[in-house]
């Protein structure tokens, strides 16, 4: 009878043990749920308001630059073109080849295509072409000051320095000290102390560098935190505001505003419908107003601080 007794107990208690897990993993999370969830259901909420969605309709639409008197340009799929800040064509100019990356700075407006740079007056006049400096080179952006003309070659995976005339007067990235550059995303801005700002995108990172190459420091760290580069090859695209860094980033396809040390500061638009493999060329001027160039739709998205 006690053996018997005791074969019950132990059913029981198995019984009661079965039930109890099964009640566990019914109320447990989904370990999925833990983690930072995508763009499209983010729990922070977005800082700046898409304050107008313009369509130039001229084509698959590539690059953006804006100038400091709030003049936009344009450029993509075999044009270039200026417009005001109520987006009013000012002038366009048709090119040979899919315009990939823009500039401006002072009086110049520099045009990056394929293997080329052509500059161009404020006034729409084309006043000279630069290049190829090699053959085989991807220009993925560029960037001026008063000083100096830099772009980034996303195929050799080295970024350029010219002087105000052409010149090749530093190359960057070399043997010893290479880029990590996996896909067709390659920044690089020059500031106006002559500091250059280059996305070592492979790293996860942005480096100050000094306008022969050399290093300075940098910032960004691996990971799908609100403040880190995620993926193989981020950020895809940045900018450089008064204070800090605005940057876009793809496969998570988020704009946000970094601090001058590279920490985060807020989102701009991590609620977004973009699509992920297709990060937005940013400009800003000021840091007040933001410009997106989307290649997915060729539209200009603006954003502006609530």
């Amino acid at each position: 009878m006690t053996r018997l007794w005791t074969t019950v107990t132990i059913i029981i208690l198995l019984l009661v043990f079965i039930g109890y897990m099964v009640f566990d993993l019914a109320l447990k999370k989904n370990p999925a749920d833990e983690v930072i969830r995508m763009p499209g259901d983010s729990i922070i909420a977005d800082k700046w308001s898409l304050i107008n969605v313009f369509e130039p309709g001229k084509g698959s639409l590539i690059a953006v630059a804006v100038s400091q008197s709030g003049i936009i340009y344009l450029g993509g799929d075999r044009f270039i073109a200026s417009y005001d800040s109520l987006y009013n064509l000012i002038w366009e100019h048709g090119t040979e080849m899919p315009v990939t990356a823009l500039a401006v700075s002072t009086d110049r407006v520099y045009a990056a295509a394929h293997n080329i740079i052509m500059v161009f007056g404020t006034d729409g006049k084309k006043v000279d072409e630069w290049g190829p400096y090699e053959d085989k080179s991807m220009i993925t952006s560029v960037t001026a000051n008063e000083d100096y003309i830099a772009y980034a070659d996303a195929t050799g995976k080295r970024v350029f320095v010219l002087d105000i005339e052409g010149v090749l007067k530093h190359i960057i990235g070399n043997s010893e000290d290479p880029f990590i550059i996996p896909s067709p995303y390659f920044d690089v801005v020059l500031g106006k102390d002559d500091i250059l700002y280059i996305a070592n995108t492979g790293r996860r990172r942005i480096e100050r560098r000094s306008i022969d190459g050399t290093l300075i420091d940098y910032f960004g760290t691996e990971g799908t935190a609100p403040g880190a580069f995620c993926g193989c090859c981020n950020p895809a695209h940045f900018t450089v505001i008064p204070g800090g860094f605005i940057t876009a980033e793809k496969g998570i396809n988020r704009i946000k505003i970094l601090d001058s040390k590279g920490d985060f500061v807020e989102p701009v638009s991590f609620t977004n419908k973009f699509v992920p493999s297709q990060p937005l060329d940013i400009a800003s001027a000021d840091g007040r107003i933001i410009y997106g160039a989307n290649r997915a739709d060729s539209k200009l998205y603006v954003f502006n601080r609530d």
